[in-house]
């Protein structure tokens, strides 16, 4: 065998006589580097691939060490190991099917005669904690797959040659760490000890393959760290989420419900609706300002259109269907192809470009019963949605106003922390491979221009196109996807989209699909857990509670009432017969903004002591200062009060959830 070459990081090359590991290239550059060396990445992939795989000559190699941001990874993929084995050790006759890791942990899938209990799961991070200590050795070995799947079988583990089965490769990996094995393509920690920290998180139901005609099973959810302190931070993290969970907060200030009638529809309330409402006021206000013209477009179509789309052979597993006058019809899963309608139906020169059409127009898609998730995953939704024709030659600019929106939008609702990801061709797609390179250049070239860093997904693009993801970052460090806008040559050659150039021949549009928000019933779920339920002044669906401290205020409340209302601002007076203190404190649960406490003192003096949900307090404010403060909060659409000397409204979270729990 000819040298193999390993490429390093600095352009550094070693040689070897033979295809060697990373571990052994580690090993090489220096034994520090080979302690702590937990797997690779190769060839700017962004997977991460076991240290024992033999490297290809030329191969680029990036180590992946204790240090790395991909060490927990590996090492919950072992942690998981690690948890079956506890658990068969405990329970022999349980039988082990899938185990992946997930984002911030991993599950493992066991079907076992007998349900679960806290108490086991207790059991089984004591029996965990025992097979770390032991330091067992992991070994890979590569396996026929007629061999594996007659050891398997043997085992009584059907699952697992079920799985071989369906791979259909003529080898397979296996590890074993002492006398327990399993299939896996790793990657995997040297021995158990390496696994630092460890913690069962919860355990919930779920089905094999994720198909409800198949077994039942239970789904032990847990994390893994490399050390300690980690581990107690994330904890920390989750025991704040749970405080901040949108379905509790939802069901705490009345906002939405749910009802098994229509699975997956969220009912909102006149609270919630008014949260709703003011998105979408403040992205149509924008609108306006950047030249969108906002369209209705209807909710059925003759399923051909979806065949001409591209949706019926891409996505329709995702639509619901029905047949009127003995045509096929579905309920619309996206506003894409009415608006090519749209366009289609009339004539466009190169100086009518861009054409840029926005629908809040209401969609519906199928999504399977066991992924629901509050107001995160549902079934019907509306996006501030929009389509973008343009010329070739003016996407780097309506690139340049999306991302100017996007800003513009965040910083209002101080969401200033997100990443942006290029998302790649996925390998069910439509259109040639020319056309995606051109796609998928076109949003780099304009990514570089405008210096935004970014970070490429391989794979993970539309059917239709490459796109942009903008994965904001809550205040408890947890990535959302929200935003997005994708870059399509396919849609409008599917319709035949044209216009007439200056050279007065005809030519296709590019068609940029976007959001900001994304779908609103998601953003609102997202950006409730982010602020901990404290919206800003202008979102919040009661921005002004006015408590009067006896029932002699009660006219002077009434007046306050109308008046404010009168302005336009939302405002509520409590009348009951409660103490003051008992007021507060279910104003300051229901998140409201501003309350008003009068008194004998400020009936006399025609005043408000102002109490704002920061704890802070104004006392002897004349009406005309209430009302310019308020109007400068809400019409500023400002994350702060303006009598407030505190921090932002969406930086808030434990602090408040403590102060409201101390009075």
């Amino acid at each position: 065998m000819s040298a193999i070459r390993i490429i390093l990081p600095d352009k550094t090359e070693l040689t070897f006589d033979h295809e060697p590991t990373a571990l052994e290239v580690a090993t090489r550059i220096g034994p520090g580097l080979a302690k702590s060396t937990l797997g690779a990445k190769i060839n700017g992939n962004t997977e991460v691939i076991d240290y024992r795989t033999p490297l290809k000559d030329g191969t680029r190699l990036e180590i992946v060490t204790t240090k790395s941001p991909e060490a927990n990874e590996v090492i919950r993929h072992s942690a998981a190991h690690v948890m079956a084995q506890a658990v068969q050790e405990i329970w022999p006759d349980v039988k082990v099917t899938i185990g992946p890791v997930i984002e911030n942990g991993f599950y493992y899938d066991f079907d076992s005669p007998r349900p679960f209990t806290p108490e086991d799961l207790e059991k089984i991070e004591k029996k965990m904690s025992e097979i770390i200590a032991r330091d067992l050795e992991i070994v890979r070995e590569e396996m026929k797959s007629e061999d594996a799947i007659k050891m398997f079988r043997d085992m009584g583990e059907h699952y697992k040659v079920e799985l071989i089965e369906g791979i259909g490769e003529p080898t397979v990996g296996v590890y074993r760490q002492g006398s327990w094995l399993d299939l896996c393509r790793g990657p995997h920690v040297r021995s158990t000890g390496q696994i630092k920290a460890h913690k069962i998180l919860s355990l919930a139901g779920a089905y094999w393959r994720g198909d409800e005609k198949r077994e039942q099973l239970q789904r032990v959810y847990a994390t893994a760290f490399s050390d300690k302190k980690e581990l107690a931070d994330h904890l920390q993290r989750l025991e704040e989420a749970k405080k901040r969970d949108h379905r509790k907060l939802g069901k705490e200030l009345g906002l939405f419900h749910f009802h098994p009638f229509s699975p997956g529809a969220p009912f909102f309330t006149g609270k919630g609706s008014t949260i709703y409402t003011e998105l979408q006021t403040f992205i149509r206000e924008l609108y306006r300002e950047y030249g969108y013209q906002e369209v209705i477009t209807p909710q059925i179509y003759d399923v051909e259109l979806y065949h001409q789309s591209g949706h019926y052979q891409n996505y329709r597993e995702n639509m619901y269907f029905t047949e009127i006058d003995k045509r096929d019809f579905s309920v619309k899963p996206m506003n894409c192809p009415g608006h090519c309608l749209l366009y289609g139906a009339d004539r466009y020169s190169y100086r009518d470009l861009p054409l840029r059409m926005a629908d809040f127009g209401r969609l519906h898609r199928y999504e399977r019963s066991g992924v629901m998730h509050g107001l995160t995953r549902v079934r019907t939704f509306c996006q501030d949605d929009a389509h973008i024709f343009c010329r070739v030659d003016q996407m780097q600019s309506e690139i340049e106003k999306f991302m100017e929106l996007l800003n513009r939008v965040y910083s209002t609702l101080g969401m200033n922390e997100y990443k942006i990801y290029l998302s790649t061709r996925p390998e069910k797609r439509m259109g040639s491979d020319e056309v995606w390179d051109r796609a998928e250049g076109a949003l780099m070239d304009a990514l570089k221009a405008l210096q935004l860093p970014y970070t490429v997904n391989e794979g993970d693009g539309a059917f239709y196109g490459p796109k942009l993801d903008i994965m904001f970052v809550d205040a408890i460090k947890r990535p959302w996807q929200l935003g997005t806008l994708q870059c399509d040559f396919n849609m409008p050659e599917a319709f035949d989209l044209t216009y007439v150039g200056e050279d007065n021949k005809t030519h296709r549009p590019v068609m940029l699909h976007r959001a900001i928000l994304g779908s609103l019933e998601r953003f609102i779920g997202v950006y409730l857990e982010h602020c901990a339920g404290h919206m800003p002044t202008w979102l919040a669906p009661v921005q002004v509670q006015v408590l009067s401290v006896t029932d002699r205020q009660e006219t002077y409340g009434d007046e306050l009432e109308t008046l404010l209302r009168g302005k336009g601002i939302r405002v509520q007076f409590d009348r009951r017969g409660e103490k003051l203190g008992f007021k507060i404190r279910e104003a300051q649960l229901a998140k409201v903004p501003y309350m008003l406490v009068i008194g004998d003192n400020e009936v006399a003096k025609r005043v408000v002591s102002v109490r704002l949900r920061t704890g802070e307090t104004v006392n002897d404010l004349t009406i005309e200062q209430l009302i310019q403060a308020l109007s400068q909060d809400i019409q500023g659409r400002q994350l702060t009060s303006p009598l407030s000397k505190g921090t932002a409204v969406s930086a808030k979270g434990t602090q408040d959830a403590n102060q409201e729990a101390s009075h």
